[in-house]
């Protein structure tokens, strides 16, 4: 599984956060509270969803499940001059990305992530950089399903 690495420009996004850890894993809730009102949502660019994480820095040195950190269910907008209420702007910063393709559901997802940060990153002529993870849940994402797929776009530097 090798990844197409990809340069992702500065993208505008309207979404949800909240604060969550693996063992206190909201990511239900958050996407329940913000698919109902997408469509509030007037200026979208595609029908993409954009699932991002913010972790600290040292989040994957000492993995521990209770550790937080940021989750946001988003889609990417042209502007910010309408923000539906309860719903917040942010501009995710352009940078090198790694792009995994994941398929199936999200019960094999873990071994997609581990073969990334186990194998993949070590070996190769990268590192990770301090900037969001994203899931880009596009056409051929099903929730659930087996034959759902999405990308995965992990933020890279060279070594």
């Amino acid at each position: 599984m090798n990844p197409r690495i990809e340069m992702l420009p500065e993208t505008k996004l309207i979404g949800k956060r909240m604060t969550l850890s693996l063992s206190n894993n909201k990511t239900a809730e958050l996407w329940k509270s913000f698919m109902p009102r997408r469509k509030e949502i007037k200026n979208n660019i595609g029908s993409d969803l954009y699932s991002m994480q913010k972790y600290d820095a040292s989040y994957f040195n000492t993995f521990n499940p209770n550790t937080e950190f940021e989750k946001w269910a988003a889609v990417a907008v042209t502007d910010f001059n309408e923000i539906p209420e309860e719903m917040e702007p942010f501009i995710l910063a352009g940078g090198l990305y790694a792009v995994f393709v994941h398929k199936g559901d999200v019960s094999t997802a873990s071994n997609t992530f581990q073969y990334i940060f186990g194998t993949w990153l070590p070996n190769s002529e990268y590192v990770l950089d301090d900037r969001f993870h994203f899931e880009l849940l596009g056409e051929k994402y099903k929730n659930n399903d087996p034959s759902s797929e999405e990308e995965i776009w992990i933020p890279i530097q060279l070594k």
